[in-house]
């Protein structure tokens, strides 16, 4: 006796589960641009790492004798994987096969993938195209009925946040679940033109007659990139998953490891004189932030997240003699580097990042305040931005601050941790206080200038010996701030903390989950 029949209809039915939809349907995705799930796994992953769970699931259809006549694959697969030799859950949606809604035993598939990311604590990486899960209207008929919904399991996906870092990639139209799949998780990418994501389609926007709108006008990368929905946008599905590689790259398999260490040939006492003349004298002139990032990290190692919103913060992660870091710095470039609304909520989620996940934070500071004006205001500046400053206080990890320039008023506080013995340096060039004299004197000096018969030689004059004052060698005297550097040796100081800061990193899980 042998099992060779069995194992016959075994390839049998895998040569069906692996043709997808067919071969119209999968043209038809190519088509659009856009590869098919078994083409992105293949091309995300190592090569040969993918390990398949769930191949036979689907809907078959059988004669009276119980033959297999039609059999309907799931359009949605999963499994084990490895990126850069490292564990992860890879998983995606089929579009081929009913665009991606909840037919043929998605469900259940989703649910496992999800509590296997969190069981195993190991990286989660979804490729979502479609409702992600969601139903369809036809879903009522063949179902027989229609549901309530619950969002069964959407507690696993929530409490993975906390444990392992988990991507997805937005690569078709995204809609319903499948646009809340994107959006929690720790790193979001969409890619331009071939994907979009929304709330509901155009269908239904137009049925609630709320426009005859195109998915590209409800939910372009260029829309959810700018108000902070999705973290990036990548020009093809290949960049797409290069982000997401360099993204775990930084990041430990889960919060009980520490990030891994890199090799790295820049030399870590490297100086760069070009750093003394970047700051101008003038404070209303501006420089590029960008240009100290690039310096003062290894080579090539700086990964921007979100340069699309909060654009007036920069964010990313970088390595510091191959240490992994978190790193946020004002933007001059816009609003001078002042706090807006959007720029502390995309604060808060990298600092969040950085607390799950062990990585030491450092902030390269020139911060004017929180902006200022009407519009501020009614974006409510100050809430968001006072949340951004008791998530830095919360933050269990090393931290570390370089202030360039400016640190004014309550978000120029961000140069000091709460509670917290850290390293402080500044450049000559740090200028602090509650608010810049350029913006106070006039007030402050108001009586003793109305006396005066020459008010803007008085005014010079003021000026001239405030400036005296506001020496930044003043406040070292008084250990106002600990140390001032040359700029060309920052590298070297921020390397010597790393190696500190990694000593001193703990594995003790944050005080608080991970909010999406």
């Amino acid at each position: 006796m042998s099992w060779d029949d069995e194992l016959r209809e075994l390839k049998a039915r895998e040569t069906l589960a692996f043709a997808m939809g067919g071969p119209e349907k999968v043209a038809r995705q190519h088509e659009f641009n856009k590869l098919t799930i078994r083409e992105r796994i293949a091309a995300i992953g190592d090569h040969a790492s993918f390990h398949e769970i769930g191949t036979l699931a689907g809907v078959g259809k059988y004669d009276d004798d119980g033959n297999l006549q039609t059999f309907t694959p799931s359009n949605f697969v999963f499994g084990t994987a490895e990126i850069d030799g490292r564990p992860v859950i890879l998983s995606g949606d089929d579009f081929t096969v009913r665009g991606g809604s909840a037919d043929a035993s998605i469900a259940g598939k989703r649910q496992r993938s999800e509590g296997l990311a969190l069981e195993l604590r190991l990286p989660h990486i979804r490729l979502v195209d479609g409702m992600g899960g969601g139903g369809s209207v036809k879903t009522i008929e063949t179902a027989g009925r229609t549901y309530i919904p619950e969002l069964r399991g959407w507690e696993t996906v929530v409490s993975h946040l906390s444990v392992a870092p988990s991507v997805s990639l937005a690569l078709g139209s995204v809609a319903g679940i499948g646009a809340a799949r994107v959006a929690t998780s720790h790193y979001s990418v969409i890619v331009k033109n071939s994907a979009q994501m929304m709330i509901a389609g155009p269908a239904l926007v137009d049925w609630a007659s709320l426009g005859d709108v195109s998915k590209e006008e409800l939910g372009a990368s260029k829309i959810h990139t700018r108000n902070g929905a999705i973290d990036d946008e990548a020009d093809s599905e290949t960049q797409a998953f290069d982000m997401a590689r360099q993204f775990l790259s930084y990041l430990p398999g889960n919060i009980f490891e520490l990030p891994p260490l890199t090799q790295t040939s820049d030399d870590p006492n490297r100086r760069d004189p070009s750093l003394t003349a970047l700051v101008p004298r003038d404070p209303r002139k501006i420089y590029k932030m960008r240009t100290v990032l690039e310096s003062v990290f290894d080579e090539r190692s700086f990964f921007e997240i979100g340069r699309k919103w909060g654009r007036s913060i920069i964010t990313g992660l970088a390595r510091l003699n191959g240490i992994p870091v978190a790193v946020f710095a004002e933007n001059p470039q816009v609003y001078g580097g002042a706090w807006t609304a959007d720029a502390s909520r995309k604060l808060i989620r990298h600092i969040d990042l950085a607390s799950t996940f062990h990585l030491p934070l450092i902030h390269l500071e020139d911060c004017p305040g929180f902006l200022i004006g009407k519009q501020s205001e009614e974006a409510a500046t100050i809430r968001f931005g006072s949340q951004a400053l008791a998530t830095l206080g919360q933050s269990p990890v090393p931290f570390c601050s370089v202030i360039i320039r400016k640190a004014f008023g309550v978000a120029g506080g961000a140069n000091h941790k709460p509670g917290s013995h850290h390293i402080r340096v500044a450049w000559p060039s740090g200028d602090w206080g509650s608010l810049p004299i350029e913006g106070g004197i006039e007030v402050a000096y108001k009586a003793e200038l109305a006396e005066v018969d020459d008010y803007n030689e008085h005014l010079a004059r003021i000026k001239e010996r405030l400036n005296r004052l506001r020496s930044p060698f003043r406040s070292a005297e008084y250990f106002e701030i600990e140390e001032i550097i040359d700029p060309a040796d920052t590298r070297s100081v921020l390397c010597k903390w790393a190696k500190l800061a990694r000593r001193a990193t703990s594995l003790e899980p944050a005080r608080f989950s991970y909010r999406p």
